[in-house]
This record gives C-alpha cells, structure tokens and sequence, in this order.
C-alpha cells in the first residue's frame, strides 16, 4: 500500500522500507546528557576557552562535530542570532579540508538563543587578528573527544561521544514539547529520521486517544437515548 503511495500521491518514500521490518532487532540506542548533566560537564571544561564555546554550540544547537570546526565568523548573523552551517571540515593525511555538509538538507539557518549569541562574540572577540573566514575553532576531532572524557570525568556524569552531543540536543528539544519535523528543520535531517530514531522518546498520547473515544461515544449514546 506505501509503494502504491509512493508511486502515485507523491509520498517521497516508503516510510515502512526506511524503517525496516517492526520487531526485526534493529533498534538503535541513544546516548544522550540531561540538561541537567550537561550543565555538570560544561562547568568542568570552562577553565578551556575553545572547549567551553565549541561545547556550548554543540549542545545548543546540535551541530556535527565537522560542521563545528568548519565555523568561522563570516558563519554568524548577530544582528539576528542566526547561525549559518553552510560546510564541514575535517583532516585527511594531515591536511586540512573543508567540503559541503553531509546532505543537501545540512545546508541550514540555525537560530541561537540569546546567552550563546552572546557567548560567541565575546569568544570571537578574544581571538586575536581572526579573519572572517578564518576558522574559529582550530582544534581537531580527538581534541574534543579527550575533552568529553576529561570533563565527564571531573564532573561525574556517563561517559558519552561528541557525537552523543547531538543525541541530547533532540532529547531537550522533545522534552519541551517540539515536533520532530521542527526538530529535523533545526538539526538538516529529514523528519522520518528524528521519528524512528527518537521515537521512544516522544511523549505517547495513546491515553489521551483512547479518553476522547471514551468522551466522545459517551456523549453519542446520552445523544441517541434523548430521541
């Protein structure tokens, strides 16, 4: 029947191919930080500026690790908090490379909240003689990977990937009550993804489903005794 969808309605997909087969093992874990914990990691990396502001920016806005050490302060629009991820770079045989972003959709206008806006022109203001497309953060993936291992450890919390940085970003954004297509739009994936992957982590409405139909026929049945 979604083939069918697929070939004739414009669905882009068969969203049960791209899933794969229900009860088929195939179920990916999440690793992901609290709010709460990440607030216990970023107090111990602080002593660092390029850790505590990459970090920052990682959590709040959900970026990959490759499209964080792209940046550079052409990538920024303070005048209305936004922030342009436009590349990602990474280091092969020693040599420096920056290409376009995983996919088409990577291409994105992330919008900061206020204090990290903030942060970030202060942490661009230390740097000296920095060019506006120069990058701004000039450490390499193990950087950072060393220091989640160094401030998890001071502060207590699990032990996750830069990656996972990511994971917690979707967690504190479903949380709050956001849908996983404004989710997939923040974080250049497409909404399926944030579905399948997160979907344990999305507030059930079964209950509230099953009282409307309770409400609903009960009303019906005081209807038709009436006539």
């Amino acid at each position: 029947m979604l083939n069918h969808a697929v070939r004739y309605y414009g669905l882009k997909w068969n969203v049960a191919s791209k899933a794969g087969t229900m009860g088929s093992g195939t179920e990916r874990n999440v690793d992901f930080w609290t709010q709460k914990e990440y607030q216990k990691f970023i107090e111990q990396v602080s002593d660092k500026p390029q850790s505590f502001y990459g970090f920052e920016i990682l959590y709040w806005c959900g970026l990959r690790i490759g499209e964080l050490l792209a940046l550079t302060p052409k990538d920024f629009d303070f005048e209305n908090n936004i922030l342009k991820v436009t590349k990602s770079y990474k280091r092969v045989r020693g040599e420096d490379i920056v290409t376009d972003p995983k996919t088409q959709k990577s291409i994105r206008n992330i919008v900061m909240p206020n204090f990290l806006a903030d942060e970030i022109k202060e942490y661009l203001s230390s740097i000296y003689g920095i060019g506006e497309e120069d990058r701004i953060f000039q450490n390499s993936k193990s950087y950072f990977r060393h220091e989640m291992v160094r401030g998890s450890k001071a502060a207590g919390v699990k032990r996750i990937r830069v990656h996972d940085l990511r994971h917690s970003h979707v967690s504190y954004l479903i949380d709050k009550g956001y849908t996983a297509l404004a989710i997939a739009d923040r974080l250049g994936h497409e909404a399926v993804d944030i579905t399948y992957r997160y979907a344990h982590l999305f507030p059930t409405v079964q209950t509230d489903m099953a009282k409307t139909m309770d409400e609903e026929r009960e009303v019906l049945l005081d209807e038709c005794q009436e006539q």
